[in-house]
């Protein structure tokens, strides 16, 4: 057929599918009104939930609007404009004209518009945030990032009272708690925190927590610097105050005294039956405080902690955190564990989750917590109170769970701009609390720190105070606390020599364990961190890296494969699973030589390099020294 004769014939085409869609809709109709009228009204309200129903609505609509436009083509069809009408017609979209022009225009503008110059490229802050921002602002945002660690520009933008997504356990749902539940205070510590954040906090916990329950919220406020943080918070606390009266109170240290003697000023502030001791960067989720209350009225001697889920530092995004224990290794890092097995044979999502230690925000009966010793106030700054108190309370007749129908955000900073290097501070903690509770197990944090067993050179103050607390609340021993609380802490009994270790052809270097992922162990300048720490075993093993001593996370073994030059870093007990070659004879200052292939640990230097390197080979005589020993191993009384 050709292009001349289709107008003639196309209204009556157009008249013919008219005719049919009209049929059709009237027979649909039809059957429709059979239908029962609380199954159409259901139709109507719930159509998202039956796929047929949503194709059966939809096409009638489509028809319909089909119909009509085949209509008005008809209707404005008329001689040559007719003719054009008609051959050019097409089936609509669902969406209007109106909609579809301005999603064009929106694409045509996005095509042309020029996006600002990224002013900080490698940011942490801009890798998901902030394509949009003109160069002023991302230089406000900058600012503000570097000064607190999280994205305080878009903070200031978010309301106070934003909707948090739901992250509990969805059988949480189903729980119902007593009315007659103890009253809660919650204390918030802070140190030059953003307004904003703060306010949110706040914010947060007057709006998800019952009022007949939340008795006062305790600002602890350890001496910022920041003026914001002085008058104008003062002012914005009186404005709670007036519509929610005598709730907010604020303590102020005069100079800074740490973290830990900030919560026990918070401690010391409250007056509710439990206290809730948490960040000021943090949002409580829906019925935070219920499972927490709950379970403390149940028994007075559990402290418990809600499950962290993590405000993402540059977007403030909620993320998910899976349930999980709250641990520590060696050298009292803190640490996720999984949840003991006896918690998975429950199979019930909401109930607590037994914990070797807490992370930090936890909440306790406040009597209970006073006659076990809040916090000890000899930790400095930052870093192992969290895991004192944890060894403590398990050892002094308490108990420590995670509950997983509690949940908080916590704001994880991108950095901590108050102190760059927490190490010294965490470290002189770690030994304060082995001293104090940790008896013939105290060596392995002096091994993960690699400082010396005597004379350690660390000033972690006076314990003589919580020796006599332990002692008159008639505690267990770490003995104990690791073969019934935390069995997956594995000490290491064999261990004769630790620290660097450096080859008497240039001592400023040490063995390091190389790039991470990786297995090649190599010589770097030395630094005396844990990517350079050696333990040697009276055994044989040597081990390279940090002092894992875990049963879930095994410590990984110098090797030799006898294959080629290069030493080899494995897990020591696939090492030993496969029978490869891992113990060594290593007197100090003599050579390291393997038991099996007897090829020596060595040092070489390539014509024409500046760099040595490890290898194994034939031995020439090259010597060994590692920085620390046991009692007297490695002295002349006890070589040979």
């Amino acid at each position: 057929m050709s292009r001349r004769k289709l107008p003639g014939l196309f209204p009556t085409l157009l008249i013919l599918l008219l005719t049919v869609n009209i049929f059709f809709m009237v027979y649909v109709k039809i059957a429709i009104k059979d239908l029962r009228k609380e199954d159409l009204v259901h139709l109507k309200l719930h159509a998202w939930k039956s796929a047929k129903e949503n194709v059966l609505v939809e096409h009638l609509e489509y028809i319909e609007m089909v119909v009509q436009n085949i209509s008005n083509s008809i209707k404005l069809s008329s001689n040559v404009e007719e003719r054009k009408l008609v051959d050019d017609v097409q089936l609509p979209e669902k969406s209007t004209d109106g909609v579809q022009s301005a999603k064009e225009a929106k694409k045509e503008e996005e095509k042309h518009k020029v996006s600002p110059k990224m002013r900080f490229p490698d940011s942490s802050l801009f890798k998901r945030w902030g394509d949009n921002l003109s160069e002023d602002e991302q230089v406000k945002a900058q600012a503000l990032f570097e000064q607190y660690g999280y994205n305080v520009y878009l903070s200031n933008l978010l309301p106070l009272d934003r909707s948090l997504k739901a992250t509990r356990p969805s059988r949480c749902l189903e729980k119902k708690y007593p009315q007659d539940l103890p009253t809660i205070s919650v204390v918030l510590i802070f140190l030059n925190e953003a307004t904003s954040v703060i306010l949110r906090a706040i914010t947060s916990i007057i709006n998800r927590t019952p009022p007949h329950l939340l008795k006062e919220i305790v600002l602890v406020d350890d001496c910022s610097a920041h003026e914001e943080l002085k008058g104008p918070l003062e002012e914005k606390i009186k404005r709670y105050n007036v519509q929610h009266p005598g709730l907010l109170k604020i303590v102020r240290h005069q100079r800074r005294e740490g973290l830990t003697q900030a919560r026990i000023s918070g401690w010391k502030a409250s007056s509710a039956d439990v206290v809730a001791i948490l960040d000021a960067h943090i949002e409580v989720n829906h019925e935070w405080a219920e499972p927490i209350l709950a379970r403390i009225k149940e028994d007075h001697t559990v402290i418990v902690s809600p499950v962290f889920d993590n405000i993402r530092f540059d977007d403030f995004e909620i993320v998910r955190y899976i349930e999980a224990a709250d641990g520590f290794d060696w050298a009292l890092w803190c640490l996720y564990e999984s949840p003991p097995t006896d918690w998975y044979a429950l199979k019930d999502e909401t109930a607590p989750i037994r914990s070797p230690s807490v992370m930090g925000i936890f909440a306790a009966n406040r009597e209970f917590l006073g006659a076990i010793g809040v916090l000890d106030g000899g930790m400095h700054i930052y870093g192992g109170e969290n895991v004192e108190l944890g060894i403590r309370t398990w050892q002094c007749g308490g108990k420590i769970e995670v509950l997983p129908c509690s949940r908080v955000a916590h704001l994880e900073r991108a950095h901590k701009p108050y102190l760059l290097d927490l190490s010294h501070a965490v470290k002189q903690n770690a030994l304060r609390v082995a001293e104090v509770w940790m008896d013939e197990y105290k060596y392995m944090v002096y091994y993960a720190w690699n400082v010396p067993l005597e004379n350690p050179g660390i000033d972690f103050g006076d314990v003589s105070s919580r020796k006599e607390l332990r002692k008159k609340l008639n505690c267990r021993s770490f003995d104990w606390y690791i073969k019934n609380v935390y069995p997956n802490l594995i000490p290491q009994t064999t261990i004769v020599a630790y620290g660097t270790m450096r080859n008497t052809l240039n001592e400023g270097i040490c063995i390091d364990q190389g790039p991470l992922p990786g297995n090649t162990p190599i010589m770097y300048d030395c630094h005396g961190y844990s990517p350079q720490h050696v333990f040697y075993h009276s055994t044989g093993e040597i081990y390279v890296g940090s002092l894992r001593a875990r049963r879930d996370i095994v410590d990984r073994c110098l090797v030799d494969t006898s294959q080629g030059e290069l030493p080899f870093l494995e897990q020591c007990d696939v090492a030993m699973s496969k029978g490869l070659s891992m113990h060594w004879d290593f007197r100090q200052g003599a050579a390291v030589i393997n038991k099996i292939t007897k090829r020596c640990l060595e040092l070489v230097k390539d014509e024409g390099a500046s760099v040595y390197r490890l290898i194994l080979q034939n031995c020439t005589g090259q010597k060994w020294t590692i920085q620390h020993t046991v009692k007297d191993w490695g002295s002349k009384r006890t070589a040979g």
